[in-house]
C-alpha cells in the first residue's frame, strides 16, 4: 500500500483510520505505512493516529505518539485525553494537563470537557480539583458552553454534591437530555429522594437513560425498594429496554433488600429480553443470589458463565466467603489465579475476610502480602481490619494491637472496636483496657461501642468509666437505632420492628414464642441480658428480648411460611448475643434452616449451629 496526497488518496486514508479505531492490527499497520511513506511529518496524521490507538486501546501507543509531537495544539491535547478516559485511567489525563499547561496552553471547550470528565471517574478525592476546574472553566472565554456545563452537571453528580450541580444545570441555556439526567442522577445518587422523583416527572426526556439514572442512583444511595417500585413502573409505561444498564440496577435493589422471591422474577425478565449471556448482568445476578443466601443458584449462575472477570471470580468468592465456606473460596481463587484472571481490591477483602473465619493465619499473611507484592495493590483501611480481625479472632492480640498502632492508615471507629470486643471475649482484660481507651477518645457515634465499652469497663471493675460512658452518651444523645427485620415469603414480605405489639398476628406470634422459650429453656436456655442498658430489673430485660425484631420475624416465618421451607430475615442492627443463641435453639428445635442477614455478616443457622462460628 502507498499514499499519494491526492484528494482520493485522502478520502481513502479516512476510511482506512475509521477501520483502525476499530482494530488495533490495523492501527499498528496504518502507523507503519504512514511512517514509511513519510506522510507522518503532515500534522493531521500523528492526531488522527492517535486518535485511533485510544479508540481502539493502545493508549501507551497514543501516548508515546503525543509525546513525540514537536506542537501539541489543543487537538492533540483533546485527543489524547479521550484516549486516557476511554481507557479508563483518568488520573493520566490530568497529569498530562498538568505537563500542557506548563507550556503556556489554555484548556478550550473540548479540553475543558475531558479533564472534568476525568475528574468525575476519579470521583470524591478529586472534589478540589474538579472545583478548580470548574472556576477556570467560568474565567476562561468558553464559560457558556452548554457542554461543558453539562459535564460539570456530571461530575456534580458523581461528587455527591447535587446543589452545586443544580446551580450549573440552572445556567444552562439549551438544556438537553445529557443535562436532565445528569442532574436526576446526582439528586437520586445523594439520597435526595423526593427532589430526584420531582425533576425526573418535569423532565422532557423521560426515555430509559434517564429511567435507568434515577432507578440506579436510588439502588446506590440505599432506596432500593423505591427504585424496584420505578422499575415496576417503567416496565408498566412501555419503555423499551435497548440497554441493560437498567436491569443490573434492578437486581442490585433485590440484592440490597434480599428479596429472593422478586430476585428471581427479575432473572425471569434478564431471561425474557434476551440479556442473559451479558456479562455484567450475569455478574449482578451472581451477587444477587449470594446476598440473598441462594449460592447454591449463584454457583450454577457463575459455573455457566462463558465469559468471567474479575467481578464475576469476585463475586462468587466474596459471597463464598461471607457464608463461612473459608476453604471453598479459598480454592475458588485459585481457580481464578489458573485462569489468568488479576484479582482486585475487593477479592482480597473476600479471602482475608474468609481466612479470619477459619483460623487460617498463615494464609491471610500470604495473601496480604500477596497483594502488595505479587499485584501491586496498596491495602486500604477495609484491608487492614479484615487483617486485625483474623488476627484478633485466632487469639493473636498482641498481633493484632500491633498492626492498628503501626498500620499507615488511621484506625477508625468500627476497627478498634472490633479489636476490643477480640479482647472481651479471649479474656485479656489489661489490653481490652487499653483499647477501649483510645476507642473512647474517639467519642464513638456508634451505640454498640458504648455498650462494649461499658462492658469492657464494669468486667474490670472500673466504675467510674463505665459512669464516664453513661454521661457521654447522654451529651452526645446516642440512642440506639430502632432494630427492625424484614422477612421475604414471596407473595408477601413483612417488616417487624423491635418491641413492636400492633401486628395482626400479635397473639399467634406470642403464642409461638412463649412455646419455643418453653422448649429452649428445657435445653438449657438461659437469658443473655447484657446487651439491655435500661435500669430494670431481670425479668423486665428479658421481656425486652423476647420482642427482638428478628424474632417476630421468625415466629411469622414459621406461622406463615410451607412447612419445611428456608426462612430467610434481613435486619438493620447487629444480631445481639442473647439472639443468636435463641435462633441456633429454634433451627434444632423445628428442624428449620435459618438465614440471617445483619448489619455485619450472614448467619445459615441449621442443626443447632451458625456459619459464623459464633464471632461475628
Amino acid at each position: 500500500m502507498s499514499f499519494s496526497h491526492s484528494h482520493s488518496a485522502l478520502a481513502l486514508k479516512s476510511q482506512l483510520f475509521s477501520f483502525a479505531r476499530k482494530n488495533p492490527f490495523i492501527a499498528k499497520k496504518l502507523h507503519a505505512q504512514i511512517i514509511k511513506s513519510g506522510l507522518n511529518q503532515h500534522d493531521p496524521f500523528p492526531k488522527t493516529l492517535i486518535d485511533a490507538y485510544g479508540k481502539s486501546g493502545l493508549l501507551q501507543d497514543a501516548l508515546k505518539l503525543f509525546d513525540a509531537l514537536p506542537h501539541r495544539d489543543h487537538v492533540a491535547w483533546a485527543t489524547v485525553l479521550s484516549a486516557c478516559n476511554l481507557s479508563n485511567i483518568p488520573y493520566k489525563a490530568l497529569s498530562i494537563s498538568r505537563l500542557v499547561l506548563n507550556e503556556g496552553l489554555q484548556p478550550d471547550h473540548f479540553v475543558f470537557s475531558s479533564l472534568i470528565k476525568a475528574c468525575a471517574n476519579l470521583g470524591g478525592g478529586y472534589v478540589k480539583q474538579g472545583k478548580q476546574l470548574h472556576a477556570r472553566f467560568l474565567l476562561s472565554p468558553y464559560s457558556e458552553d452548554d457542554v461543558v456545563k453539562s459535564s460539570l452537571v456530571d461530575m456534580y453528580a458523581k461528587f455527591e454534591l447535587p446543589d452545586y450541580g443544580r446551580a450549573v444545570f440552572d445556567s444552562i441555556f439549551g438544556l438537553n437530555s445529557i443535562s436532565w439526567t445528569a442532574m436526576i442522577s446526582g439528586y437520586a445518587r445523594s439520597g435526595r429522594k423526593v427532589e430526584a422523583l420531582r425533576l425526573f416527572r418535569k423532565s422532557p426526556f423521560k426515555n430509559l437513560y434517564a429511567w435507568t439514572a434515577l432507578i440506579s442512583g436510588l439502588v446506590q444511595s440505599g432506596n432500593a425498594t423505591d427504585a424496584l417500585y420505578l422499575f415496576v413502573e417503567m416496565r408498566r409505561v412501555g419503555v423499551s429496554i435497548a440497554d441493560p444498564l437498567v436491569l443490573s440496577s434492578a437486581v442490585g435493589s433485590c440484592a440490597n433488600s434480599a428479596v429472593w422471591e422478586l430476585g428471581k422474577q427479575m432473572h425471569c425478565v434478564v431471561i425474557t429480553l434476551g440479556y442473559e449471556s451479558c456479562l455484567f448482568i450475569s455478574n449482578a445476578l451472581v451477587d444477587m443470589y449470594a446476598k440473598c443466601s441462594d449460592l447454591v443458584a449463584a454457583k450454577y449462575i457463575f459455573c455457566e458463565m462463558r465469559r468471567k472477570d474479575v467481578v464475576s471470580w469476585t463475586s462468587i468468592i466474596v459471597g463464598t466467603a461471607q457464608h463461612g465456606l473459608a476453604e471453598e473460596a479459598l480454592a475458588l481463587y485459585d481457580d481464578m489465579v489458573l485462569a489468568g484472571v488479576k484479582p482486585n481490591e475487593v477479592t482480597f477483602v473476600g479471602l482475608i475476610y474468609a481466612c479470619s473465619h477459619v483460623g487460617l493465619v498463615s494464609k491471610g499473611r500470604a495473601l496480604f502480602k500477596s497483594m502488595v507484592e505479587d499485584f501491586g495493590i496498596r491495602p486500604s483501611l477495609q484491608h487492614y481490619t479484615c487483617l486485625l480481625d483474623l488476627f484478633s479472632r485466632s487469639g493473636h492480640l498482641d498481633e493484632a494491637e500491633n498492626l492498628i498502632r503501626t498500620m499507615p492508615v488511621k484506625p477508625d471507629e468500627p476497627t478498634w472496636a472490633a479489636l476490643l470486643s477480640a479482647c472481651k471475649q479471649h479474656g485479656n482484660i489489661n489490653m481490652a483496657v487499653r483499647i477501649a481507651d483510645n476507642l473512647f477518645d474517639l467519642k464513638p457515634e456508634d451505640p454498640s461501642s458504648y455498650i462494649l465499652l461499658s462492658n469492657v469497663y464494669a468486667g474490670a471493675g472500673m466504675w467510674e468509666n463505665v459512669s464516664k460512658v453513661r454521661k457521654l452518651m447522654v451529651v452526645k444523645e446516642v440512642k440506639k437505632e430502632p432494630g427492625y427485620s424484614s422477612i421475604d415469603l414471596g407473595k408477601e414480605s413483612q417488616v417487624f420492628y423491635a418491641g413492636e405489639a400492633s401486628q395482626p398476628m400479635k397473639d399467634e406470634i406470642l403464642g409461638l414464642m412463649r412455646k419455643l422459650d418453653v422448649e429452649m429453656r428445657k435445653r438449657g436456655y438461659v437469658p443473655d441480658t447484657s446487651s439491655v442498658l435500661h435500669d430494670m430489673d431481670q425479668q423486665e430485660k428479658e421481656r425486652q428480648l423476647f420482642w427482638h425484631s428478628e424474632r417476630l420475624a421468625l415466629a411469622y416465618g414459621l406461622l406463615k411460611a410451607v412447612p419445611g421451607t428456608t426462612i430467610r430475615i434481613v435486619k438493620n442492627l447487629r444480631v445481639c448475643g442473647d439472639c443468636h443463641t435463641v435462633l441456633k435453639l429454634i433451627s434444632t428445635i423445628t428442624n428449620r434452616e435459618i438465614y440471617v442477614r445483619d448489619l455485619k455478616r450472614y448467619h445459615h443457622f441449621k442443626d443447632g449451629n451458625c456459619s459464623c462460628n459464633d464471632f461475628w
